[in-house]
């Protein structure tokens, strides 16, 4: 489904990303992972480049000079919850918006000129379910993912006639062992396993998608 393309996957050290890396070899991709943790390689990727996403110029310097790039999948990502609105000692809106909306652009500038200068690619970014409503004390998660939803439907307006494809998935609570530790007392059963969020994203990386334009799609277990 996806042999021989050039594959980005940020977040590559994460849960999601190793699913999503691994899944696309399978599929035939050559991968790139990038993340911020300082490894030489990571086994489920051909290629691991250290890189601190929310730093526009790093950005830019390590990642627009790589050889054609077909798809780029901006799994890096980050939710933390707690603080109300107004609480006026809250860092998580910035903190938010940083880790989710910041790195996600500042990949998309890095690599689009290069899917432009071709005309064609595709991008796969990660919303959240819980992102299409307000919740309580979590405001901030939100928001921002909520921002990354609609830079989606933008950017697809705006690359469509370029030949590159841009779409998102929105998962509920994701099946890691991050999300465990820290709501123990849940219903795993209802979570989405990072291998079938995977299935998604790759799908969306693969030509099988290109009639796909800024869709927003639900990942959720029926349970």
């Amino acid at each position: 489904m996806l042999s021989n393309k050039n594959i980005i996957v940020t977040g590559a050290a994460g849960s999601l990303g190793q699913a999503v890396a691994s899944l696309a070899q399978g599929y035939g991709a050559n991968v790139i992972g990038v993340d911020i943790v300082n490894m030489e390689s990571l086994s489920n990727t051909d290629q691991y480049i250290q890189v601190n996403l929310t730093d526009r110029q790093e950005t830019k310097t390590k990642l627009s000079g790589l050889a054609e790039v077909d798809v780029l999948c901006n799994v890096a990502g980050g939710f933390t919850m707690g603080d109300e609105v107004c609480d006026s000692e809250s860092t998580q809106w910035q903190q938010m918006f940083t880790i989710n909306v910041e790195t996600m652009r500042n990949a998309c500038m890095a690599i689009v000129p290069g899917m432009k200068a071709k005309q064609s690619g595709a991008i796969v970014n990660i919303g959240a379910l819980g992102a299409l409503t307000g919740i309580g004390t979590m405001s901030a998660y939100c928001c921002a993912k909520a921002s990354v939803m609609k830079l989606t439907e933008s950017m697809s307006e705006e690359l469509k006639t370029s030949g590159i494809n841009v779409n998102a998935v929105l998962p509920s609570i994701i099946d890691t062992k991050p999300n465990r530790e820290g709501m123990p007392d849940a219903d795993f059963s209802s979570w989405v396993d990072p291998k079938d969020l995977a299935e998604v994203i790759c799908f969306l990386a693969s030509e099988k998608a290109k009639a796909i334009h800024g869709a927003l799609i639900p990942v959720k277990n029926l349970v």
